[in-house]
């Protein structure tokens, strides 16, 4: 596997000889924060009436949960039980008290404190793609996902400053057995890169096994762990208003160790949830609602995000769209929710796009832009989504960077002060005359402006002897060249040796059955 069996890559001077004429231009490591105020769709009374609607259904309609030791906890708080349907029904009250004991911002701090997580406030965050089962990049095609195009993907995310966090298999490895390629894709997270991960919650065991192993990265015991989280995960609700067997163990052994959890309903207009954005709405904030209950119920001040992913289906196929308009306005409105009570907020950028094209590029932007108006503090899936979420597509990475640096840089404030109103400078300069040579450009020029690493911006006949790539084409090339340039990070060798032992002995337990 990558990172063990594998040559591993170069580091540090070694590799100087290798590299290009110059690095790819990429921003620098920095928390980003948001300054400006969120957008707000809704109206104050038009939240109230969407948190009525969802205390109705929790209240009257119920949530099946597939879980006994879940319906046991909510049986316990006083929650209505029927098991014979395996139906919960909640009051307001209690999701009031579960509230109270929730936070409304945390850190994730994996192995290199440096990179350091922080949910909630104004901070946002940007994750690598999760969970396509395809990979796909212009010179090899769409191909199934495997460990060696994981590794390179992950490889990516540790280059670029700007991908803050690795989600949940960045492809599926399918060539490894299904019961325990986790353990083989957490120790690659680890190796390759010293960011936080999100780990599966298919199960207690996948997520056991991912705090388990990030505890060994960090030196830490299970109950340090507990009292500074390094890991998350995201809890899929089955829309509507279920939440199986996995899902649930996944969500109250995270809860229960104390590492990050974002309830996230999936529900698509017109197929998992009403056709209109208003009922999609209130179901998708009911079942947000219903998971951070239970996380609560399992230890409370648990930490826990408000997670949303609405969107709508293409009614002439019933396949899903993302990147649409109303897709937007769910990514605000559902900030707006999440900020009513009091909760860090997880949203999506996203394309349905079967390439990385101009569509794929539109439609992500439309999305990325809701997450930000929205003020989402974790923005899922924001690098190499392709094809609805089917397939984690190289050249889509590249793009995705360059839009997330983009927002980046709209999301630093204006300055204004006597140097950056230039008023002696614009008053040397003749009229008529020109900026360049003026002193006050020439202290600034470097750093003045953002300079992109895929954008094009000669003239059409150098474009064309320089080979008329277009955005697609500069993308494979500049992927290719963050591979030469990538640099593992150092991992003391004791450390490395227990997560192998840690492997090893939960491969040889977990056997044919399920972890």
């Amino acid at each position: 596997m990558p990172g063990m069996n594998e040559p591993r890559r170069k580091r540090g001077a070694e590799r100087t000889s290798n590299r290009g004429p110059a690095p790819i231009p990429q921003l620098p490591q920095r928390r980003v924060t948001n300054p400006y105020p969120p957008m707000a769709l809704l109206s104050p009374d038009q939240i109230e009436a969407i948190h009525q609607a969802s205390m109705h259904i929790l209240e009257n309609f119920g949530i099946e949960v597939m879980s006994p030791r879940a319906l046991s906890l909510f049986e316990q708080a006083g929650a209505r039980v029927d098991h014979a349907s395996a139906n919960v029904r909640l009051d307001r009250g209690m999701v009031d008290e579960a509230l109270k004991t929730t936070r409304s911002s945390y850190t994730l701090t994996p192995r290199n404190p440096a990179n350091t997580i922080h949910l909630g406030g104004n901070t946002i965050n940007f994750t690598l793609v999760a969970g396509p089962p395809n990979v796909h990049d212009m010179e090899r095609g769409r191909r199934a996902g495997n460990l060696r195009d994981y590794a390179d993907l992950t490889r990516l995310a540790q280059h670029f400053n700007c991908v803050h966090m690795l989600g949940n298999q960045v492809c599926a490895p399918v060539e490894l057995p299904a019961n325990s390629r986790h353990l083989d894709t957490y120790f690659t997270n680890l190796t390759l890169t010293d960011k936080s991960f999100h780990v599966s919650a298919i199960g207690r065991g996948r997520a056991l096994d991912g705090i388990e192993m990030m505890a060994i990265a960090r030196g830490l015991t299970l109950d340090q762990l507990r009292d500074d989280p390094g890991i998350a995960t995201i809890i899929s609700v089955n829309s509507p208003r279920r939440f199986d067997e996995m899902m649930a163990e996944g969500l109250m052994t995270m809860a229960e160790f104390g590492q990050s959890v974002a309830v996230t309903p999936f529900t698509l207009m017109g197929a998992m949830s009403p056709v209109t954005l208003a009922g999609a709405l209130a179901q998708q904030n009911a079942e947000a609602l219903f998971g951070v209950v239970l996380t609560q119920l399992v230890r409370p001040g648990a930490p826990v995000m408000y997670g949303a992913f609405t969107s709508n289906v293409d009614m002439k196929s019933g396949a899903p769209a993302f990147g649409t308009p109303e897709n937007t306005k769910a990514n605000i409105a559902s900030g707006q929710l999440a900020r009513r009570y009091g909760l860090p907020y997880r949203t999506t950028p996203g394309s349905a796009s079967n390439a990385a094209d101009a569509q794929g590029a539109y439609e992500t932007l439309m999305a990325l832009w809701g997450a930000v108006l929205g003020h989402g503090n974790l923005v899922y899936h924001a690098a190499g989504w392709q094809e609805g979420g089917l397939t984690a597509s190289f050249e889509k990475f590249i793009i995705d960077v360059e839009m997330i640096q983009h927002m980046m840089e709209f999301l630093r404030p204006i300055v204004v002060d006597e140097a950056e109103l230039a008023v002696e400078a614009l008053g040397a300069v003749p009229t008529g005359g020109h900026f360049f040579g003026e002193p006050h450009t020439l202290e600034r020029y470097a750093t003045a402006f953002y300079q992109p690493m895929l954008s094009n911006w000669q003239n059409f006949e150098a474009w064309q002897e320089a080979g008329s790539l277009d955005a697609t084409a500069r993308a494979t090339r500049l992927w290719k060249k963050a591979l030469e340039d990538y640099v593992e990070p150092v991992m003391d060798i004791a450390v490395r040796e227990a997560l192998e032992a840690y492997m090893a002995r939960r491969k040889e337990a977990i056997g044919q059955g399920e972890p």
